[in-house]
């Protein structure tokens, strides 16, 4: 009897260190994710500041946020497939690094050229850090519950854009967007401090006694008759969400001004729409393990579209505040399904290969979406026009994955 208890007792001392271990890692994470959200919401914001004191053209804006996706979709290729070689934690490290050193230097950019470049090698941390995080993750919890622990990982990118919108409120107007790309930098210092005791994770540890195959076969087999359906569905969401997603958030305080609003209103009303990403990602962690990935994917993706379109229709503060917090609501919920939904569709041996590869061809879609906004905004395009290509966009990426993909939900990782 007394054996019996200790080993009843044993098993409830593992689950709660195994819990305990789960919340550092997603804290880690989550971290790194949030440092990373804060980079790209403030550039949200400097876009504003910049087009005043260096009077940039639609245009040039519209290439700062592009060239920022092209180093993403780099480094979403070349470190996811890294991952799959040298390992989870190495990756995670070494791309966190990468992007907040770019970024403290990007302060002392004086010429957008310059700029350009380190928003390049900026992107390209970026890119590969958040694919590598989610495998990470996804390969370090139990199956029950994976989905909700990768949705509230994605969470810590409202953490980060919260954070964005309260330093660029504050800090921009009165000290220059210089001061607020140097707070950016501090996850360096962060980054060395992962290096201690962070563990990979265990997916990938029983894989390395097993020979790896080649980069050239990973690639293959992403395609292969057992992987390809998932991955031309992949290929097609994570187009449409970040073609979207980058072409709406990274305009949206510019829009404001151009919607009559000042510059310092804009900070203000768009940090109130931020407010809402939280509550997005908290149902969507709730929904995802009760109902499904596929659910979360496609509902909150027209809600989505639904929301883009009657902000880029509104004409009044009350319905653009109201359509803007829904469109923080759905899009976050949304970005953290589909970064629960895609290390679940491959093995281990390719997951952070086929993650990366999704997430690099996504990000050829926030390339254009912000180019296609600076080229309209050039020829005077309306943005209620602007805002239904991205409505459309969103809706062809909710359909894919509702009658094409696969539900994943408490699956066991291959």
């Amino acid at each position: 009897m007394n054996g019996t208890k200790q080993a009843a007792g044993g098993q409830i001392w593992g689950l709660k260190k195994e819990s305990a271990s789960s919340r550092k890692l997603l804290g880690i994470a989550g971290m790194g994710w949030m440092f990373d959200a804060m980079d790209v919401g403030m550039l949200s914001f400097i876009l504003a500041a910049l087009q005043t004191e260096w009077q940039l053209t639609p245009g040039q804006m519209g290439w700062i946020g592009s060239i920022n996706s092209i180093g993403m979709a780099a480094g979403a290729f070349i470190f996811g497939i890294m991952a799959d070689k040298v390992g989870r934690k190495q990756v995670f490290i070494i791309t966190l690094l990468l992007f907040s050193l770019a970024s403290g230097a990007s302060a002392f950019a004086t010429t957008f050229t310059v700029f350009i470049i380190l928003r390049f090698l900026i992107g390209m941390g970026l890119g590969g850090e958040l694919p590598v995080a989610s495998t990470l993750v996804s390969e370090s919890v139990p199956a029950e519950k994976r989905g909700r622990t990768v949705v509230l990982l994605e969470s810590f990118w409202a953490g980060g854009w919260l954070a964005a919108a309260v330093i660029s409120y504050f800090i921009i107007p009165k000290y220059g967007w210089q001061t607020a790309l140097i707070i950016s930098a501090l996850p360096a210092l962060y980054g060395l401090y992962l290096r201690i005791g962070l563990p990979d994770s265990p997916k990938y540890t029983e894989m390395q006694a097993k020979p790896k195959p080649t980069v050239a076969q990973s690639l293959k087999d992403l395609w292969s008759k057992g992987h390809g359906r998932q991955t031309a569905v992949l290929w097609i969401v994570w187009f449409c969400v970040v073609f979207s997603y980058y072409g709406m958030f990274l305009w949206l305080p510019s829009v404001m001004v151009m919607k009559g609003f000042s510059l310092i209103q804009s900070f203000q009303y768009v940090l109130i729409m931020t407010l809402a990403q939280l509550p997005g990602y908290f149902t969507a962690a709730w929904f995802i393990e009760k109902i499904g990935r596929k659910f979360v994917l496609g509902a909150y993706l027209i809600g989505t579209a639904v929301s883009a379109y009657f902000f880029g229709t509104a004409d009044s503060l009350g319905l653009l505040m109201a359509s803007g917090i829904l469109l923080s609501f759905f899009n976050l919920g949304a970005w953290g399904g589909l970064y629960a939904y895609t290390p679940e569709q491959y093995p281990t041996s390719i997951r952070a290969t086929g993650t990366g590869m999704a997430a690099a061809v996504g990000r050829l879609g926030g390339v254009l979406g912000p180019l296609l906004v600076g080229s309209f905004v050039a020829r005077n395009v309306s943005v209620s026009m602007i805002f239904t290509i991205f409505c459309i966009a969103v809706l062809v990426g909710a359909f894919t994955v509702l009658f094409l993909g696969k539900e994943t939900k408490k699956q066991e990782l291959a």
